[in-house]
Formats: structure tokens, C-alpha cells, sequence
């Protein structure tokens, strides 16, 4: 295999648009998520529409174990990677006391510790080639607190905290962390979560445009991508620093109430 992308969370929405933009550009693939039928699907897509190898790990990365069995399986038949794309991630909500704590804990679990994992596992192959691409997949509510999705908006936080201090940390190599930073998406996110019964996802993106804008910022190494906002979400975000966070905090909660 060459030219090879990691992607989580690949079975659907951004993760599986990703796919298709790599595929496009005719380099191998390592998709993995939980559902294995919707992952031969998207192989047999992609193998047969751009005649790349599509390697399907079905892994649940919110077990502890996953992360580790994926890198591996890799290393044990040969597999380099040359693109990190952590992308698998989900929300939820709901007041925190309120809400199933098994359920918060395997958010914290897929979108802190898998993601943080897979980038310790790979990274140290990038820095001895001195070269490759990682790009986290965070939201615009990793630069607010998020009444109704504390954890959520928590997770996200410190994902681009993370990504950014990882890029400053390798600034003399070859190698850049970029999160992508999208705002409500047209993917089954806004269904799992519940989110689509709110103000906030009364808009969505594309899921395809948001991929393309995060593909193309992680090949031009940049730091953060911002997408999928509208201009008014644009001026709120413009906004956060000058407004009192007793009003912003109220601001998020109402866009956040199911209607």
C-alpha cells in the first residue's frame, strides 16, 4: 500500500467523505469504525470507482485495547501510514447530572483517549521519516463552554488544544497536526446526539464541503480549519472574547434547548 490515510470513524459523514477525497487522489486507505457493513460498502466503492487498496479494521475505538490491536495489525503486515485522520467522535445531550454516565464516559473515552492514543502510536513512525500529516477532527465548540453538552464541548476543547501544542512541538520537521474545526454538520451526529431537534442544527454543512475544507488545510499544514459556520455563528465566535460569559453561557444553553 502507499500514499496511505488512517480514518476513523469512516463508515459515515465526514470520515466517509474523507475516504472519498484520499481515494480520489488515488491514495491506499485504513478505514476504521464499528459498523462492518457499512465498511465493505465504502470499499467496495472506492476499490472498484478509484482501484486503491482499502484496508477495513472494525474496531470500537471507545474500548481502551482498540487503539493498540489497530496499530499492530499494521505493523504486523508492513502497513506505513502516512496520514493520521482521527475523525470518529460523538456527542450527546443533556444535563451532565442527568445523563447516563456510561455513555459520557465512552465519549471521553473515543474522543480524548483513542484519539491522544492513535497520535502516540503513530507519530514516533512520522518523526522517524520526518515526515506525515495528522489531522484531528475538534468543532467550533471546542472554543466555548457548552451547557447541555458539558462533556461534549469539553472533549472538543481538548482536542485543538492538543493538536496545536503538537504542532508548535514539531515545528523543525516535516510532519504538521491540523484541527479541523467544523460548525453544524449534515451528518448523523445531529441524530445520535439529539442536536438535530435544536436551534443550532436548524442550518447544517455539507459533510462533503467540510471534508474538503479539512483535507486540503491538513495538506497545507495549517493549524486550525474553521467550516460549516454561517455568518452569524461567524460574528457570535468574533464575539466570545468581548462578551461576559454569564450571557454567552445563557446564549449557548438556548440554542442548545430542544424546541
Amino acid at each position: 500500500m502507499k500514499n496511505v490515510a488512517l480514518i476513523t470513524g469512516a463508515s459515515s459523514g465526514i470520515g466517509k467523505e474523507f475516504a472519498r477525497i484520499h481515494a480520489a487522489k488515488q491514495g491506499d486507505l485504513v478505514l476504521v469504525a464499528r459498523s462492518g457493513d457499512k465498511l465493505e460498502l465504502l470499499k467496495i466503492e472506492l476499490e472498484q470507482q478509484y482501484s486503491v487498496k482499502v484496508k477495513l479494521i472494525v474496531k470500537d475505538l471507545s474500548l481502551a485495547a482498540a487503539p493498540q490491536e489497530i496499530y499492530n495489525e499494521l505493523e504486523e503486515e508492513g502497513i506505513s501510514i502516512n496520514y493520521l485522520i482521527n475523525n470518529a467522535g460523538f456527542g450527546g445531550l443533556g444535563k451532565f447530572h442527568e445523563r447516563d454516565w456510561t455513555q459520557d464516559l465512552a465519549m471521553i473515552n473515543l474522543n480524548i483517549i483513542a484519539l491522544t492514543s492513535l497520535t502516540r502510536l503513530f507519530l514516533p513512525d512520522f518523526v522517524a521519516r520526518n515526515k506525515g500529516r495528522v489531522l484531528n477532527v475538534s468543532s467550533t465548540a471546542s472554543l466555548m463552554a457548552g451547557p447541555l453538552q458539558a462533556v461534549y464541548f469539553a472533549t472538543k476543547a481538548y482536542v485543538t488544544s492538543f493538536s496545536n501544542a503538537l504542532a508548535e512541538e514539531l515545528y523543525d520537521t516535516d510532519i504538521t497536526v491540523t484541527a479541523l474545526l467544523p460548525g453544524a454538520t449534515e451528518t448523523e451526529f445531529g441524530r445520535t446526539s439529539g442536536m438535530d431537534k435544536t436551534p443550532m442544527f436548524q442550518n447544517t454543512f455539507s459533510a462533503r464541503g467540510v471534508a474538503e475544507d479539512g483535507y486540503q488545510g491538513m495538506l497545507k499544514g495549517k493549524l486550525d480549519v474553521i467550516t460549516g459556520v454561517s455568518t452569524m455563528q461567524k460574528m457570535m465566535m468574533a464575539g466570545i472574547p468581548l462578551t461576559p460569559k454569564k450571557i454567552l453561557l445563557k446564549q449557548i444553553r438556548t440554542m442548545q434547548e430542544v424546541k
